[in-house]
């Protein structure tokens, strides 16, 4: 298609060879600096092309803002309004008609239309746009799209396009099967860039980024680009800069954030009125997706606000932190797309080479349970049967299971595996996370539908009254008529009736009664559908303003707020430092735990508890009624299981370790006899008859050797009646009882008749003996059929050590005659021959031996 304005972007030197080489190809990766008009020139430099067969082109955008926007231009290019050649469909919105061949659509919409038609028949080409965005929805699309094409398209393939400002082409090109990339060079102006002092992650930056904005308008010309976390900064800069720019009576500030008016977005995007200029403030949306005209000036706070799942506590947080190399130059080059320009980074160039190199992708650190329930419902069971750039970490998806499960969604099939339930299905067909789904078919189970689509409106944007009110109820009365709307909040109301009017529709279309109707008082609706929708967020009180979650976790509000007096709570929002034990609520509605005897019952386990009460010292059972972590009643439990009741003291024991049994110098020696034999044995390898008997060995097999004899255990004491060494000899099968006496006897017999212990606890083991009585010995004792010798401890008449040894001969013919010396001076009157292998060995003194 010829169009003179496209031949002027930088992207139309590339077109001719996009156009052939996906003539001749099903996938092509296409990468163009931002700015190069990839987004508006692409769809209709191949809106004529023969392949398609008069099928359309579905063209992906991350954002609903840069879909309308990218419509409008393409309408604007073909001299058309949108909805004609050109339309779009995005959430709450479409703008479509018959002859619409060029569908501009946020990502969720093509999932659902995927679900509804896996080989999308109409389409003859999809465009991934911005696909460096790497959003969870983008990468699940392209997953589908080319599992899809394979089972339904073998004949006549849906060609797949995927367009990046900054990618790794490469990774892309592999997972599409080896695809070709074209490359345009875009056309950037020098940009000059500034650093000034780096923004802590905690400091109101409203203050330093104006006084930049304002250095800024005074060195340089044209309009400005403001990158800033958030919308709470944007309102934050916007009123400092309302105060400050007196001396700018031309410039305009206009702020740019998705959930803006419509029209206060085009103010934002158009270029600024001749002889005035702007002020745009903006989130990172303005990063790729959206081209704003006249921009000459970047000031890039060098932060993003981005979501952060914790699979551990089941919550998304969003967490501020610095933008990575490539966002930093994607910013950048925005103030070089039509002429020479300035960038203002609020950092320093030594902390420019610690930024990392790319951001993590949505998929690695996302809540994956709406993505769960769209595989679920595709046939998929296991993420792994799909083709990723990156594979679903398996501890999130585990847990986004854990979410479907409690809502009733998914159940484990004998054959089959993994299965929605007839709920799932319906849940899988509502444009909501499925915590928020679920929510809407419960209200409509209790007859509380609207109460039901206002709440999943409410938390599908920004709740407005938090600062004001914790109590998402008052919200909802709000928007019931119940006191007048304030003039501020007058778009977010009509925002929130228009999603919750179109979630009427979808819940009416999906739901179906199930099981029988519950009455549920008019006070309680809120707290029953949050409690559904967040059953790990049900509060308990433990004090006034601190509650302990279902979850496990603790969680407090503000004192001031009202519902911090309530006994329990139904959380809706809930933030807090990642690593900390305590969250924030922000937001939540008292919970009638009345309503676990009904409508919520399902959400109640009830569990044994067979435990050892540490505080008591003694073994404790009993029956209790459990929401998650939290205990709604407990009773006496007056049966307990064998196993059971063995399973906690076992327990006691793995806790404390094996000295709380009542080891005696006996039992000790027993025990290194028979360790003495194992690893003996284990050393030639072969079966080995001898029980392993270390702590670890012990610990690892308790139910066996020690379970069987903790009956008449109640309280801590009781473990040290236990007769630990008939315990531990009903581990020897027979024989070995009596292969122990005599391969690793207790006592040796000595050439003097007497018979001393061995100390087996040492290693070697040793025999400590009156070195008189081991006269005309000169093998060394050994036990274990021989392959043990013994450590001789040659002692003095004080049963002091004279010599230690496994060497008997060459002890008496070596360093003997040197003890003797020492010794004979000494010790008088006990023996010291100058041949002690021809004297008679004696345990007396030379009196008492002559005698």
């Amino acid at each position: 298609m010829n169009i003179p304005a496209i031949a002027d972007l930088p992207i139309a030197k590339v077109l001719s060879e996009l156009v052939l080489t996906l003539a001749g190809h099903h996938e092509l990766v296409l990468q163009a600096p931002p700015g190069a008009g990839k987004t508006t020139a692409v769809p209709l430099a191949l809106l004529d092309e023969r392949w398609l067969k008069g099928r359309k082109i579905l063209m992906l955008e991350p954002r609903r803002m840069a879909a309308r926007s990218a419509a409008a231009r393409m309408a604007e290019l073909l001299g058309e309004e949108v909805g004609e050649t050109v339309g779009y469909r995005i959430r709450l919105d479409a703008c479509v008609s018959e002859a619409t061949r060029i569908e501009v659509i946020t990502e969720g919409i093509l999932t659902r239309r995927l679900q509804s038609d896996p080989g999308l028949e109409d389409v003859g080409l999809v465009i991934f746009d911005e696909f460096h965005e790497r959003s969870l929805d983008s990468d699940l699309c392209l997953a589908l799209c080319l599992q899809g094409r394979e089972l339904f398209r073998e004949e006549d393939p849906l060609k797949l396009l995927v367009m990046s400002a900054t990618l790794d082409g490469d990774a892309v090109a592999t997972l599409l099967d080896g695809a070709p990339v074209v490359t345009s060079k875009g056309r950037q102006y020098p940009v000059t860039t500034l650093y000034r002092r780096t923004l802590k992650l905690q400091e109101a930056i409203a203050p330093p980024v104006t006084d930049v904005v304002l250095d800024a308008l005074a060195n340089s010309q044209g309009s400005a680009l403001v990158f800033l976390p958030g919308q709470r900064e944007i309102r934050a800069v916007a009123r400092d800069l309302g105060a400050r720019l007196s001396a700018y009576p031309e410039v305009d500030v206009c702020p740019l954030y998705g959930s803006l008016k419509l029209e206060q977005q085009q103010r934002a995007i158009a270029p600024a009125l001749e002889g005035r200029r702007k002020v745009v403030l903006a989130t990172n949306v303005a990063e790729t997706s959206l081209t704003i005209e006249g921009v000459t000036i970047v000031i890039d706070s060098g932060l993003a606000r981005e979501p952060m799942f914790d699979p551990v506590t089941g919550v998304t947080r969003l967490v501020t932190r610095r933008v990575s190399q490539a966002s930093a130059e994607q910013r950048r080059g925005r103030a070089g797309r039509l002429a020479p320009g300035a960038c203002y980074r609020l950092w320093s160039e030594e902390q420019q080479g610690r930024l990392v190199s790319h951001s993590s992708p949505e998929i690695l650190q996302a809540d994956l349970a709406p993505l769960a329930l769209q595989l679920l419902a595709w046939g998929v069971s296991d993420p792994q049967e799909l083709c990723w750039l990156n594979t679903p970490p398996q501890p999130a998806w585990q847990q986004a299971i854990s979410v479907l499960e409690q809502c009733g969604a998914v159940f484990t099939h004998p054959q089959s595996g993994l299965q929605l339930t007839p709920h799932g299905v319906r849940l899988a067909q509502v444009p909501l996370h499925p915590r928020l789904a679920h929510m809407l078919l419960v209200g409509c189970d209790i007859k509380a539908r609207e109460t039901a689509c206002l709440l999943a409106a409410v938390l599908s944007e920004r709740n407005p009254l938090g600062n004001e009110s914790a109590d998402i109820a008052d919200a909802i009365a709000l928007l019931l008529g119940e006191g007048k709307c304030p003039e501020r909040l007058q778009g977010w109301f009509r925002r929130v009736w228009q999603l919750a009017r179109r979630y009427a529709r979808i819940a009416t279309e999906v739901h179906q009664p199930r099981g029988a109707g519950f009455d549920v008082g008019a006070d309680d609706v809120c707290g029953i559908l949050l409690a559904s929708a967040y059953p790990d967020r049900i509060a308990k009180q433990r004090s006034e303003g601190q509650y302990q979650l279902a979850n496990g976790r603790s969680a407090s509000v503000d004192r001031g707020q009202a519902i911090a007096g309530e006994a329990w709570l139904a959380v809706a929002d809930i933030g807090g430092e990642r690593g900390s034990s305590t969250d924030r609520i922000y937001s939540a509605t008292r919970l009638n735990p009345v309503c676990f005897d009904g409508i919520l019952a399902e959400l109640v386990r009830r569990e044994d508890l067979v435990e050892w009460d540490q505080r008591e010292e003694r073994f404790s059972a009993q029956r209790r009624r459990m929401v998650g972590a939290i205990q709604l009643k407990s009773s006496p439990l007056r049966e307990v299981s064998d196993e059971a009741r063995g399973e906690a003291l076992l327990g006691v024991v793995r806790r404390r370790g094996l000295d709380i049994l009542p080891w005696d110098s006996d039992t000790l020696q027993w025990r290194a006899r028979v360790q003495l034999l194992h690893d003996s044995v284990a050393e030639e390898g072969g079966d080995n008859p001898w029980p392993d008997l270390r702590d670890a060995a012990l610990l690892a097999t308790l139910e066996q050797w020690l379970g069987p004899w903790l009956e008449p255990v109640r309280k801590l004491d009781d473990f040290a009646r236990l007769d630990l060494q008939a315990i531990l000899t009903g581990m020897l099968a027979w024989p070995l009882p009596l292969d122990l006496e005599r391969l690793v006897p207790e006592r040796i017999s000595v050439p003097s008749g007497s018979s001393i212990r061995v100390d087996y606890t040492q290693h070697p083991p040793v025999l400590a003996v009156k070195l008189q009585e081991m006269f005309g010995c000169e093998s060394t004792p050994t036990v274990a059929h021989g392959k043990v010798r013994l450590m001789v401890h040659l002692l003095s008449p004080a049963q002091r050590p004279l010599q230690v040894t496994q060497d008997l001969a060459g002890f008496w013919r070596g360093s003997y005659q040197d003890v003797k010396k020492e010794m004979k001076g000494r010790y008088p009157k006990h023996p010291w021959p100058d041949d002690p292998l021809q004297a008679p060995a004696t345990r007396h003194t030379k009196r008492r031996s002559d005698a």
